[in-house]
């Protein structure tokens, strides 16, 4: 069972989470603090798998709850993944330079929440698909590159991951069940040697096939 400590200084945002995680059968939340400080305090004596940390909180910020939980001095890190209302560039650079797992918008969907706190427990970053499709577009210049070995529908899928689609999305679009789409973005990532999902995402704007072919 994936423990979960949430923080946000909102109580209807702390129940709106819980409801999601303890609706997961594989996830359960353990704790909830209404502040930074009580965030850093529990999650030390707890030890959740994953804390979810919204960034406008009193006396500590998400950002510094993650330095302080998850940053590169820590000597043994909990996972954090940020949940926020905004979606500013500097945040989510701090927030990863911070060691976030994740950084997700609250208006994500349910599915998605439950996605970030499984792909934090497995070593993966997942970041809301707008904000990876747009901070992609600024930090990449396109260029012409093979293809790496992908098959017709690995490039296929790859696009679709570029643009943010989830794999529930990709699958209905394409008519394939989710479980061969997180196979083939499996297969993807080792193809490509990237990590997660935004590294595929970074490939396909940075190489020009982000974008259905003309």
């Amino acid at each position: 069972m994936i423990r979960v400590l949430v923080a946000d200084d909102q109580a209807d945002i702390r129940s709106a989470f819980r409801i999601i995680i303890d609706a997961q059968p594989d996830m359960t939340v353990v704790a909830e603090a209404a502040c930074g400080a009580s965030a850093v305090e529990q999650a030390r004596h707890l030890r959740p798998d994953v804390v979810l940390a919204d960034i406008r909180m009193p006396r500590l910020d998400g950002l510094e709850v993650t330095r302080l939980l998850a940053g590169p001095d820590v000597r043994d890190p909990i996972r954090v993944v940020v949940v926020t209302t905004f979606d500013l560039d500097e945040y989510v650079h701090t927030a990863l330079r911070n060691g976030a797992c994740g950084f997700l918008l609250k208006r994500s969907s349910p599915a998605m929440l439950a996605e970030a706190v499984r792909a934090a427990v497995s070593g993966d970053t997942l970041i809301s698909p707008q904000i990876t499709v747009r901070l992609l577009r600024d930090l990449t210049t396109p260029s012409q590159a093979s293809p790496a070995g992908l098959t017709a529908r690995e490039l296929e899928i790859t696009r679709l991951v570029a643009q943010g689609h989830t794999n529930a999305e990709i699958a209905a679009a394409l008519f394939i069940t989710a479980g061969t789409v997180k196979n083939h973005v499996a297969g993807i990532q080792r193809k490509l040697a990237t990590r997660n999902r935004v590294g595929i995402a970074a490939w396909a704007w940075s190489t020009g096939n982000a974008r259905r072919p003309a």
